[in-house]
Parts: C-alpha cells; structure tokens; sequence
C-alpha cells in the first residue's frame, strides 16, 4: 500500500559541492537540509532487500515501540513474524497508543554486523558520536511530533515524507494521534504561515536536523530506512 505524495518541498537541498565549514555555518545550528550524494550506501541496500533481512535476522526478537510521542510501551517479537504479520499499512483510525511500530530498538550485537556497512553521512558536529536506529516501517506509519538532538536520516527502500518546526514553534498535534491522523485532520487547516517545512525523502537522499527541532515522519510505502543520532 502506499500513500499519495505530495509535491511541496520546503526544505533545502545540497549535493556532494557542499563544504564541512559550510554545513557548518549554513546549516549545523540553524536549520534542516537534504543531502544528496554525499554517501554510496548501495552496498548496505543490497544487505536490507526482504529476503536478505529475514535471512540475517528472522528468527532473532526485535523491540517494537507504540508511534505516539509520550508512550513508552515496547513489545518484543521475532522479527519475522513482525514483516510477514505486523507490516501493515496504517490503520488511519487506530491510535498511536495501538500501532507498533520498528524503530531504534536495535541490538548492536545482533545487528552491528550489517551497521559497519552503512556509509555515515561525512559532517559531524563538533563534540558528538554517532548512534544508529534502523527501521522498517508499513505505508501510513511514521512517528509523530517530537524533538531531540542532532541526527541524521536516510531512507534505504520506499518515501518518507517529514514535517519540521523549528525550536521555537511548537506544532499543534495530539500526543496519541499518529501522523497520517494529523495529516488527514490538522494539516489541512494550518494557515499558510503555520505550515511546517516538508519534503519527501526518496532512497540515497539523507535529511539532517539541528538539535531540538521538532519533527514528524510519514512512510508513503513500505520503507526501510536508518538514523544517525549525533549525542
């Protein structure tokens, strides 16, 4: 299943011409921007193809958390049974609190064999590590409005689509309503000036976001996709 998309794209673009030193004046401390070009993860794609996921991993439990910001409800399944039952397009009447969904939760031990062929994107902020979260996710899901720190985020297979405020403009949304909800009931009401920034972010293209910007994600499709959180 996939869900429709939208053409707008609010944010910024760079390719493999942009300089360290001008991420980290343009972009570092101040606002979102997609790169492109930056990385080669073609490798690492061919290692997260279905197959080769429930090969590496199907019998092995993953950690799965409810797509609602203020919940910390997990439940732990094996991994095949969440791609060939749970995958699912999103329910848009079920709430958060209910839709599970796989992301962040990884075992390095289990999983840092397939993370050591992900390229990082090559700008770090000053003082920061890198930290990874992988996710697969069903058409309609995403992780509604929330912030933390600096990070990265690449889509592998499928369309994310993201909403982004800045620091100082917190987003109008429920805490337990998912995204697809509030796109379908909140979004098309904001006036012109309260609409976030958004873009959809397609295979190889990687969104940064500076520290506490707020931000939601909408997988259009069934999408495979990883994280670098800069802590």
């Amino acid at each position: 299943g996939t869900v429709p998309e939208e053409e707008r794209c609010t944010v910024e673009r760079a390719d493999s011409s942009l300089t360290y030193a001008l991420f980290l004046q343009r972009f570092a401390f101040s606002r979102p921007v997609i790169l492109r070009g930056v990385t080669d993860n073609s490798a690492f794609r061919s290692l997260c193809t279905r197959e080769k996921l429930l090969a590496a991993f199907g019998a092995r439990p993953v950690r799965l958390s409810t797509a609602n910001t203020y919940s910390y409800r997990k439940v732990d399944v094996p991994f095949q049974e969440y791609v060939e039952q749970l995958l699912k397009p999103q329910d848009p009447a079920r709430l958060g609190s209910d839709t599970l969904y796989f992301f962040g939760d990884n075992n390095f031990t289990e999983w840092g064999h397939l993370f050591q062929q992900y390229v990082v994107p090559p700008f770090r902020i000053p003082g920061t590590s890198p930290a990874y979260s992988f996710g697969i996710a069903g058409s309609g899901s995403g992780v509604p409005f929330h912030w933390h720190g600096p990070g990265y985020s690449e889509v592998i297979f499928g369309r994310k689509r993201w909403f982004l405020y800045p620091p100082d403009q917190t987003p109008h949304f429920h805490p337990n309503e998912t995204t697809l909800a509030w796109l379908h009931h909140t979004y098309p009401m904001l006036p012109e000036a309260q609409r976030p920034l958004e873009c959809t972010l397609r295979p190889g293209e990687v969104l940064y976001f500076p520290h506490r910007w707020w931000h939601a994600t909408l997988n259009l499709d069934t999408s495979v996709f990883i994280s670098t959180f800069l802590g």
